[in-house]
């Protein structure tokens, strides 16, 4: 009997460190970008980890986006300009808050709907040789965005 409160200590102390470490984590979001705006997302992330973002415009004149990606010192690691869709993976050289930003200020008349996922650290894939598969994702010579009429 008097086992019982260490031993259930000690589980309590595992599952703590389990919860603690670094898991992936990500946020998905769609979002109105006026005409003739910009609207700028932040994360903290760590030094070596990968981050990736992923974004498409889905209403909204052309379908199309500036966006950009800034390092802690505000050094620009990716820039796109009237972009339909596109996919940024890149690992943090340096540990701190990362930006990434959507415009639509070329845009006069024309407010968007845009798409987006950014995830930060590595998943492993759910099945063991998933990074070995060809699908006809990869395939596709020419993917064309996905519209919601």
């Amino acid at each position: 009997m008097g086992c019982a409160a260490p031993r259930s200590a000690s589980a309590l102390l595992l599952l703590l460190l389990l919860l603690r470490a670094e898991q992936p984590r990500g946020a998905e979001l769609t979002f109105e970008l006026p005409d003739n705006a910009k609207q700028c997302f932040h994360e903290e992330v760590e030094q070596g980890v990968k981050f990736s973002l992923d974004y498409q415009v889905i209403t909204g004149g052309h379908y199309d986006v500036d966006c950009y990606v800034e390092d802690p010192q505000g050094n620009t690691i990716y820039r796109e300009t009237k972009k339909q869709y596109d996919s940024f993976t890149h690992r943090a050289e340096v540990k701190g808050v990362y930006q990434f930003c959507f415009s639509n200020e070329f845009s006069t008349f024309s407010h968007k709907t845009v798409y987006f996922d950014f995830q930060v650290g590595d998943e492993p894939p759910i099945l063991p040789d998933m990074g070995n598969r060809v699908t006809a994702l990869t395939q596709s010579p020419n993917p064309s965005p996905l519209r919601v009429p």
